[in-house]
Order: structure tokens, then C-alpha cells, then sequence
């Protein structure tokens, strides 16, 4: 069994970490940095960065400070928002990142995850989709921070990037985002199931025991969370003790 990974997200805006519930009442939470820095001496195996509000002149500023990252923090990183064409990607690869993350502009163009596959190696590319569940269980991939509906199917759209040279698979629930009642435990499983790629699990963490259940029945490579690190509800080192203890693998 591989390790399992913790993977604190960090959603940058104007230079500063941010968190907001669905969007809105977002209050800034620290220095993307030194919060980094934080959780890599914690024991994050990963961390993810992203630019929600990556507008031409933002994209220059998180260029700065995603060498910043680089040159402060020893683990693995991975970047996103706004990425729409390989100069984009390729700018933050060479500023230091590890990994890019697509996810509004693959829907767009989903040739943009074969270019980037063929330019940079599928180890490089992650789909992040956001999709919500209906009452029928149906899920709709969303765009736009989960504010919009398209008419792509979240199993079929996955299985899609992958085919396209996605090297991981990043899902959010919408439906579990911020509830912190746990993850989508059932879909996790379902794709897992069908992808050969490694799937980082996101949207519901609340307790030690989401990540128990999101590595056992929804069968996760990753797990993904912001708030309970950045308001230090459940510190890393805590949470990995607590996998140990129940069986999991971690690093």
C-alpha cells in the first residue's frame, strides 16, 4: 500500500492566504509563505496553491511569489488558477512549482490537459473538478469556483482527463465544501475504481476520522483540507499520528 498524503490547500489572493465559506466571507488567514513553511516542518507530504483571483496582473504577482515558495519550502508544491495556455504553465513550473493544477479552463479546452501532458509529462498535470450531486446522484462538473454548471458528467470528465494525460485527479465536492461532515466518501470510491491515476480527495474534512474514511471506503490517494489546518483544529502532526494508529500508511 502506498502512503497516504496530507495535503494542506492554501487559496491566495492578493498575495495573502485567504478562507471563506462557499466563497464568501473570506478573511485573510496569513502569509502564504510562512504558513507553508509551517505546515512542511509539520510533516505535509504536499501542499497546493491557489490563485482565485488570477487576473493578467495577479498571474505576475504569484509568479514572484511561487519563487518565494520555492526557495522557502522543501516539499512538494503544487499551483493553480488561471492557467489557460502552456506559457502560463510554464512560468510557474520555472519558477519552482512541482505540479500545475487546471480545472475552469480544462472544461473549456480540454485539449489544454493533452498540450500540457505532452509539453511537461502527466506527472506534472493535475485536474482539479468541482462538481455537486444532485438527488438522483447525478453530478455536474462545475466552473468558476463551483458558481457554474456545464454539461460535463464528473465520472465521464474524469476518466476523460485521464485518458488525455491527467496524472492525478483533484475532486472537490461542492455538496461536502465547507461542512466539514466529511468527504464524498461513495464517488471517491466509484472513480477510484475506474482510474488507473491517483485521486487527492476534497471538500468536507472536519475530524480525524474524515481521513480514516476517505483512504478506506473512498479509497483516496490524498487528502485535501484548508481550515482545519489554518485555524489549527486538527494540527498535521496530530491527524498523522492518529492514521498510524488506525493502519494507515503515511510518510
Amino acid at each position: 500500500m502506498l502512503a497516504k498524503r496530507i495535503i494542506p490547500c492554501l487559496d491566495i489572493r492578493n498575495g495573502q492566504t485567504v478562507k471563506g465559506i462557499n466563497f464568501v466571507d473570506i478573511k485573510e488567514v496569513g502569509d502564504p509563505v510562512e504558513l507553508g513553511a509551517k505546515y512542511a516542518a509539520e510533516g505535509a507530504d504536499e501542499l497546493c496553491f491557489l490563485d482565485i483571483t488570477a487576473t493578467h496582473e495577479g498571474r505576475k504577482t504569484f509568479v514572484e511569489l511561487v519563487k518565494r515558495i520555492a526557495a522557502h519550502i522543501n516539499i512538494p508544491f503544487t499551483v493553480g488558477g488561471g492557467i489557460s495556455e502552456l506559457s502560463d504553465a510554464e512560468k510557474l513550473l520555472a519558477a519552482g512549482a512541482d505540479k500545475i493544477s487546471i480545472n475552469s479552463s480544462a472544461v473549456r479546452n480540454p485539449k489544454l490537459i493533452d498540450d500540457l501532458a505532452l509539453n511537461f509529462g502527466s506527472q506534472f498535470v493535475v485536474v482539479a473538478i468541482d462538481a455537486r450531486g444532485d438527488e438522483n446522484e447525478h453530478w455536474t462538473v462545475t466552473v468558476n469556483g463551483g458558481r457554474i454548471p456545464t454539461d460535463k458528467e464528473l465520472f465521464s470528465w474524469a476518466k476523460e482527463a485521464e485518458d488525455r494525460g491527467a496524472g492525478e485527479i483533484l475532486f472537490t465536492s461542492m455538496n461536502h465544501d465547507g461542512t466539514k461532515n466529511g468527504f464524498a466518501n461513495k464517488e471517491l470510491s466509484k472513480m477510484a475504481d475506474m482510474l488507473k491515476i491517483p485521486i487527492i480527495a476534497s471538500g468536507g474534512a472536519g475530524a480525524e476520522e474524515h481521513f480514516v474514511d476517505v483512504f478506506t471506503k473512498g479509497k483516496a490517494d490524498a487528502g485535501l483540507a484548508a481550515s482545519i489546518f489554518h485555524y489549527n483544529e486538527i494540527p498535521i502532526p496530530v491527524l498523522k499520528k492518529y492514521l498510524k494508529e488506525k493502519g494507515i500508511v503515511v510518510r
